[in-house]
């Protein structure tokens, strides 16, 4: 991995300080020199970091990327039960004044008086409606490392793209360019009327948190509260936000499903109806759709029968109308469902309304049954922008005493809790001069004339703590250290290097990833090089940082909180979405655990 570095000498000097010095090695004490009488000196200075724990009360929950609904049981923490209320959005963005079938109901309500054949009372009729929404699959570029068609999460062998999965001879490769079925040792292409691409796909699934072979009992309702988009406290010119702890149990109204969804990996296919006419050719073998894996669910008839009831109407003019006609949806788990959490991007869910109406062919001279399907949209992404409003309603467990106590208590911290949305983040402090007589330690680096070739923060996860949780399945992939004065990042992507456009394939010389061993976590690294120079070099302030999980490092964007304390504070947004938690050693540790404190490591050079 390549490290971010400010070296501001020769290009000889460089050259030596490359080739006696590594990152990953103590390279002595101060003032310790690497060969007596050479002219630069590299060492390693450690200083101690403060950390505190501060209570987060509630968070800002609406215009969020990725809504969380289900249970998750944190052995720390303790149960969060995640629940949405969402508005539902009219076709193409919100277009009001929609018709149902091929007529106005202008025209319908002439259909008696009117000469014309095709004029008829359509008689609009919901038939099915369904909701759905997709799971989370993870970035493309990481689901198939081989190009074999076979998702690494199901490929005995990602590396290579020849492996046989059903070991019918056929290598994975091979059945993706034939288009069979490479987990059926019975389909291999060469079978007589054999289709291609006729089977259902295996997906591997993300940001789904339990186990996945529990049933999750889904509860989806009307919900009656009028999500508004801007606040009224402001003269309507700031944009309305609703809270993690507001309750809308209230608002709940009819019931529209209630049942058992199923985590599937596999998508669903729906077929072609056959043709009587063409005798040779059976369609019902050919697939129509293709339904990636997700929540799909058969709603009541009779709410949506209503809206197509309304056609001409005021209440379906426009989007503000239907808005304030039909409220939204509630979806949660029941009370007695399996301990399971989805995160999901409600921009792709939808509800499709299946509706049957009379209609006039003129070539046969008479009225048949047509069908036809109007698509509601939970939310909208309109180029980045997020047209409509939904909230997400988080129910806590109250935290343990232990770490309730360990938060606002103006205590450097033993043990760091972090965990995503309510709950807690933790400020850091630097060079903090003012406890424990610090000194002025920022002078004393200035008057050494360091070149700080690399500066370390390094948490260490509390494994004790963890493993002794008894609860703690999926660990934080990354922690994100940022500015809290300004609510800026610390990196600088302008120098950051990154693999890829992916959460954990960004900016991997600031790091922050969470390292494993026997896959469990160890410990978070953060390079803040450019941070201390910035403090040391450019003089820029020593502002307080803070400590938050992320689901997306890339993204720098906080929204409002509730502190314990304080009455507002500023959380990232990814923070906000990310359910997960980790305990960390602080720097106040026991003596037994010295080996794991929180520090500053700063490796540099200077002049003998």
């Amino acid at each position: 991995m390549k490290f971010s570095r400010i070296i501001w000498v020769s290009a000889w000097v460089g050259a030596l300080f490359l080739i006696n010095t590594s990152c990953e090695e103590e390279l002595g004490t101060i003032g310790e020199g690497v060969v007596a009488g050479e002219p630069f000196t590299t060492g390693k200075a450690e200083y101690e970091v403060f950390a505190f724990n501060k209570g987060v009360e509630a968070v800002q929950t609406n215009k969020l990327p990725l809504y969380q609904l289900g249970t998750l049981n944190d052995g720390v923490y303790g149960k969060r039960n995640a629940s949405i209320a969402s508005q539902l959005w009219l076709p193409n963005g919100g277009q009001g004044n929609p018709i149902f079938g091929e007529l106005s109901q202008e025209s319908e309500d002439n259909a008696d008086s009117d000469d014309n054949d095709n004029t008829v009372q359509e008689n609009e009729t919901v038939k099915e409606v369904f909701l759905y929404i997709p799971f989370q699959l993870p970035p493309t570029s990481l689901r198939d490392n081989d190009g074999d068609g076979v998702e690494d999460e199901f490929d005995n062998d990602s590396s290579d793209p020849n492996s046989d999965e059903d070991g019918d001879g056929v290598s994975d490769n091979e059945e993706r360019i034939i288009g069979s079925d490479p987990f059926d040792p019975d389909e291999d292409g060469t079978g007589e009327g054999f289709i291609a691409n006729t089977f259902a796909k295996r997906f591997d699934l993300d940001s789904i948190f339990g186990d996945r072979t529990q049933a999750f009992n889904l509860k989806v309702s009307s919900f009656t509260y009028y999500l508004r988009d801007l606040d009224p406290n402001s003269n309507f010119e700031e944009a309305q936000e609703y809270f993690s702890n507001q309750d809308f149990l209230a608002f709940v109204d009819e019931e529209l499903f209630s049942g058992e969804v199923i985590v599937n990996n596999e998508e669903e296919l729906e077929w072609f109806e056959d043709d009587p006419e063409t005798t040779d050719v059976d369609e019902s073998l050919q697939v129509e759709n293709r339904i990636a894996p997700g929540i799909r669910v058969e709603l009541e008839k009779s709410f949506f029968q209503e809206i197509l009831d309304k056609e001409g109407d005021a209440e379906l003019i426009s989007q503000a109308n239907f808005s304030d006609y039909i409220r939204g949806i509630h979806l949660a788990g029941s009370s007695d469902s399996e301990e399971l959490m989805f995160l999901l991007d409600l921009t792709q869910a939808t509800v499709t309304i299946t509706y049957e109406f009379q209609d006039y062919n003129s070539t046969e001279e008479e009225v048949e049954t047509v069908e036809r399907d109007f698509v509601l949209n939970l939310l909208v992404n309109n180029n980045g922008a997020i047209l409509g409003n939904a909230v997400n309603i988080l129910q806590d467990d109250i935290l343990p005493a232990d770490i309730a106590n360990a938060l606002d208590n103006g205590e450097n911290a033993s043990k760091i809790y972090v965990r995503g949305g309510t709950g807690t983040f933790t400020e850091i402090r630097l060079f903090e001069e003012t406890i424990n007589g610090g000194g002025d330690l920022i002078n004393q680096i200035k008057q050494n004339n360091w070149i700080i070739n690399e500066a370390n923060l390094v948490f260490y996860v509390d494994r004790t703590t963890l493993d002794a949780s008894m609860g703690i399945t999926d660990e934080p992939s990354r922690l994100y250290l940022y500015n809290a004065e300004t609510n800026q990042p610390i990196y600088d992507a302008t120098i950051e290097t990154s693999n890829t456009n992916e959460p954990l394939g960004l900016f991997l010389d600031f790091d922050g990833i969470l390292q494993r061993d026997n896959n469990q976590g160890t410990q978070y690294k953060f390079r803040i090089t450019n941070h201390i120079n910035d403090i040391v070099v450019r003089d820029s302030t020593n502002a307080r940082l803070a400590l938050t999980v992320t689901s997306n490092i890339g993204i720098a964007a906080v929204l409002e909180a509730m502190g314990s304390v304080e009455e507002i504070i500023d959380v990232p947004v990814m923070s906000n979405i990310n359910p997960l938690g980790t305990v960390l050693f602080g720097s106040n540790v026991d003596a037994a655990d010295e080996d794991k404190k929180l520090k500053l490591e700063i490796y540099y050079t200077e002049a003998n």
